[in-house]
This record gives C-alpha cells, sequence and structure tokens, in this order.
C-alpha cells in the first residue's frame, strides 16, 4: 500500500485546516483514499498529515502540481517535507 508523510509548518492551525478540508474533493481526485492528521506535542503549528493513496505517482503529481502549491501558499504552509512510502508490513500487538 502507497502512502505519503508530509512535516510542515502552518502559521495558523485553523486557517489551514479550513484550506485543508476545502481540498478535500481535489484530494480524493487525485487519489487519496485515507488520511490522518498528527500534530507535535510541543508545537501545534507543526503538523504531520500521514495519507493512504491509490499510488505513489499520482501522489507525487498531484503533491507537486501547480494547483497545489498555491493551495500550500494560502493555507500558510511553510517548507512542507514529502516522504514517499511502500508498506512492506503491518501487524498488531
Amino acid at each position: 500500500m502507497p502512502y505519503v508523510l508530509i512535516i510542515h509548518e502552518v502559521a495558523a492551525y485553523p486557517a489551514w485546516k479550513a484550506v485543508f478540508d476545502h481540498a478535500a474533493a481535489i484530494r480524493k481526485r487525485a487519489g487519496e483514499i485515507s488520511y490522518q492528521l498528527l500534530r507535535y506535542d510541543h508545537d501545534v503549528n507543526t503538523l504531520v498529515h500521514f495519507s493512504e493513496w491509490s499510488s505513489l505517482d499520482k501522489a507525487r503529481r498531484f503533491f507537486e502540481s501547480t494547483e497545489l502549491v498555491e493551495i500550500r501558499r494560502k493555507a500558510g504552509v511553510n517548507a512542507p517535507h514529502f516522504i514517499y512510502l511502500q508498506e512492506i508490513e503491518r501487524g498488531l500487538l
């Protein structure tokens, strides 16, 4: 299963979240299947967006698109770091 892990700072979480929610349909059309949002325990404006995708190629095209660059600018995102991942194992303990 393909995943993307994004770590980024935002100017203000509420403003970022409004833009993120508004882009849900765009993300779904691009191939995002599910997501989790996490934040650093000591910094409410450093976010982790962990998402499952239909393919890493679709994820890369989406995250590197000019459309998304503009959406990130509007959302107040600073220097996102993208990590593209393939699941190799899953388990429960």
